[in-house]
């Protein structure tokens, strides 16, 4: 029976989604626990790759079991057996053809920057501190040309393997909140694309925080797209404050 298994999870203590040697992963979780459940090894596909640190608050994963459960008993049952920084949220039984990563359509990220001068205690492991006055009108006008369909490789890590790096960027909005539990501004970067490349969002935020403490511009943005230079692009944000906030299908 196929399962399709929505998750959240705390990236701190991570070595990110993907099963490794040596590292407490995502992947590695799920994979002992369902393994316990099954009675043998089984195999879980998730939607996507978070890298160390980065959080989700509905990351999708799939695994085919031979054993029969109910989507209640099989979630009670892989919570049960997993730490306390990753919980299934919802569990269903899904068409055989269904696959996590294949048959997703697109992904929406959130960047999360806690904008005061002091650091809250209650944001410090989901949100990136900017203690500087970030002009949000600016980037906003920046974060526009990211909008439509581009090579991003400029704002791609330079070992990411894949076939090519055009990505569709369908919506991006720069909000900001105030924040009750932290007492202070939370700036949100939202971002949705049919597909992200490794450190990709990471380096959106990065520009999107220098164009707002007036240290870059739309135009150096422009540029960076255009050539692909990543001497253009400013230093990438900090995992910490990436989510992965929903798959689409």
């Amino acid at each position: 029976m196929n399962y399709r298994l929505t998750m959240q999870y705390d990236g701190t203590d991570f070595h990110g989604w993907q099963m490794q040697a040596g590292g407490r992963t995502v992947q590695g979780e799920l994979t002992r626990s369902l393994s316990l459940i099954e009675g043998s090894e089984v195999v879980v596909h998730g939607a996507g790759r978070t890298d160390a640190g980065v959080h989700a608050e509905a990351q999708v994963a799939c695994v085919r079991m031979s054993r029969e459960l109910s989507p209640d008993k099989l979630r009670a049952a892989i919570n049960g057996n997993i730490g306390r920084d990753v919980r299934i949220t919802e569990a269903e039984i899904a068409p055989d053809d269904f696959h996590a990563r294949f048959s997703a359509h697109g992904k929406t990220y959130c960047y999360r920057i806690f904008n005061e001068r002091f650091a809250s205690p209650f944001w410090a492991r989901y949100a990136h501190h900017e203690p500087r006055a970030l002009n949000l009108e600016a980037m906003r006008e920046a974060g526009r040309l990211f909008i439509g369909e581009h090579d991003w490789t400029a704002f791609s890590s330079a070992q990411t393997d894949v076939r090519t790096r055009v990505r569709n960027v369908t919506e991006l909005s720069v909000g900001e909140r105030l924040c009750e539990r932290g007492r202070g501004r939370l700036v949100e970067i939202r971002v949705s694309a049919d597909g992200f490349l490794r450190y990709m969002v990471r380096s959106m935020a990065g520009a999107l925080l220098a164009a707002g403490r007036g240290e870059s511009d739309a135009r150096t943005i422009e540029r960076a797209i255009e050539s692909g230079e990543r001497i253009l692009v400013a230093a990438t944000a900090p995992a910490h404050g990436l989510s992965l906030v929903e798959v689409h299908y």
